[in-house]
């Protein structure tokens, strides 16, 4: 993945019995050597290389501390985030509270989202997605203006 490219794609994987993943090789080399897991939007897991994720912690630190749901935004996001290394074979360990929050445990789709992967439990993501693919037109059409 060339760095003006993004991550795109996606990937169907397995969990191992010790909460492992194998990343896809296509991404081992952009996220480095260590990189951060974070609970996603709807209930999926957000994989950040270090770059990514300093961006994404200054606009966290910009958030008004006087807002109650920044407050809770920022302790429910940074309270479930970790940083990983991957082993020699590029698994990571994703921890029991991720996999607990995501509803992962066997299969797993990762997707290339541009800036950041995406880990989903393989029956969530095939449904969200036919949810999505009845409706992308519209979709397309409201978020892109196409």
């Amino acid at each position: 993945m060339a760095q003006s490219t993004g991550f795109v794609g996606e990937y169907l994987h397995t969990v191992d019995q010790k909460g492992r993943v194998a990343l896809p090789s296509k991404f081992r080399e952009a996220l480095g050597p260590r990189f951060y897991i974070a609970r996603g939007l709807d209930n999926c897991l957000f994989v950040y290389p270090s770059e990514e994720w300093a961006l994404v912690l200054e606009k966290i630190k910009s958030m008004p501390l006087n807002h109650r749901e920044a407050r809770d935004y920022q302790r429910y996001f940074l309270s479930g985030a970790t940083d990983v290394e991957p082993d020699r074979q590029g698994r990571i360990v994703l921890p029991l509270s991720l996999r607990e929050y995501a509803s992962i445990s066997k299969d797993v789709w990762i997707l290339g989202v541009g800036t950041r992967l995406e880990i989903w439990d393989k029956e969530v993501w095939d449904r969200k997605k036919i949810d999505i693919g009845k409706t992308f037109s519209e979709i397309a059409e409201s978020v892109t203006g196409v």
